[in-house]
């Protein structure tokens, strides 16, 4: 029973950092799962693949992280216009990152690119959880 209780407080004093992890791992599933169906195309390079699997993602993560991760609630279409640009332009800062991180991991070190992939998630994650929430959804 204290297990439980212990638990219970762990979530209710972390709730928003664990729901942002929770759908962080599931956005960065909805990325790698993106990039990696395009990387197994011959014809389609992974850069392009990695683009396109991170405007996927964005997408996903800003509807999950406004509604809830963050609970933000805008009341004019102007607001929710204002958050949507702000998070879209901190998530192509990150974009940047992962894109040059791929770029180095694979196309310099030729590391796996899933694992490239997988270990440029890591760092994005906590990066657009500092942008998100001093950022983007402060209240």
């Amino acid at each position: 029973m204290t297990i439980m209780l212990t638990l219970k407080k762990i979530y209710k004093t972390h709730k928003e950092v664990i729901g942002y992890l929770f759908f962080g791992v599931l956005t960065t599933l909805v990325n790698m799962s993106v990039f990696y169906t395009l990387d197994t195309v011959p014809t389609i390079h992974y850069l392009f693949a990695n683009a396109i699997a991170i405007i996927v993602s964005i997408i996903f993560a800003f509807f999950t992280n406004k509604k809830y991760v963050f609970k933000s609630e805008t009341s004019t279409l102007y607001a929710w216009l204002k958050e949507f640009f702000l998070f879209c332009s901190f998530r192509l800062i990150s974009a940047g990152f992962d894109m040059f991180s791929m770029l180095v991991l694979i196309g310099f070190f030729e590391w796996d690119s899933n694992l490239a992939k997988l270990i440029t998630q890591v760092i994005i994650i906590s990066l657009n959880y500092f942008f998100s929430k001093w950022l983007i959804f402060k209240k």
